[in-house]
Order: structure tokens, then C-alpha cells, then sequence
């Protein structure tokens, strides 16, 4: 499914990426347990940017991206983790943490106009 929303495009391609990365981490690298909490929150960001888009509310639809915001923020320190431990190479983190931060960038964005409404 391909939107003309870059945030629902962006996250669920996000979550394809997540979901390369929880197999390597789980087939290559043994490590089961930081790598299914990055796996739950990571894939989390485009199902709640999902369900913000089809709200029954604007207030539905900003709950919804404020809860794919936090779960972006919890993604980014699971990254960072599997990083700084070592399962994560340099060049694999860089990648999916540039990604993550747009999406969090994103989704700050369009979270502060709740404010101006």
C-alpha cells in the first residue's frame, strides 16, 4: 500500500528494515532479548501512525502519533544499546538510526500543531 503520506510510508518501510535486523540479531548473533523489544517497538511506529490516519478524531489522531512518537523514542535507545554493546556494527546502526531519527523528526512535527489548533 503506497500513500502520499511520508510518515506512513516512511514508518512502515522502518518496520521492513526492523524486522531484517531482528533476524540478523536472532540467526547471526544469538541475542533474543534486546532484539524482540527492538522487534515490538520498532514495527509498533507504523501500526499506531496506521491507526492515527484512520482516527475517529483529531484528538484520536494525535493520541495515536504521540504513542508512535514515544514508541520511536524507546526504538532509538533499543538501537543505541544493541550499538554500544556490540551486536549492532557501526555502519548497520548509522543507517537505521538516521531513519529513526527522521521519523521522530517527523512525527515532532506534525505532534506540535496539536498545540497550534
Amino acid at each position: 500500500m503506497k500513500n502520499d503520506n511520508a510518515v506512513v510510508d516512511k514508518s512502515k518501510a522502518f518496520a521492513l528494515k526492523i524486522i531484517g535486523i531482528y533476524r540478523f540479531l536472532s540467526d547471526e548473533k544469538r541475542e533474543y532479548i534486546m532484539s524482540k523489544q527492538l522487534l515490538r517497538c520498532g514495527t509498533s511506529i507504523g501500526a499506531n501512525v496506521r491507526e492515527a490516519v484512520r482516527g475517529q478524531s483529531k484528538p484520536d489522531f494525535y493520541a495515536k502519533l504521540n504513542i508512535s512518537l514515544k514508541e520511536s523514542s524507546e526504538t532509538e535507545y533499543w538501537l543505541e544499546l544493541l550499538h554500544e554493546s556490540g551486536y549492532l556494527s557501526t555502519q548497520l546502526f548509522d543507517g537505521i538510526h538516521e531513519d529513526c531519527v527522521e521519523i521522530i523528526k517527523l512525527l515532532v512535527a506534525i505532534t506540535k500543531t496539536q498545540h497550534r489548533e
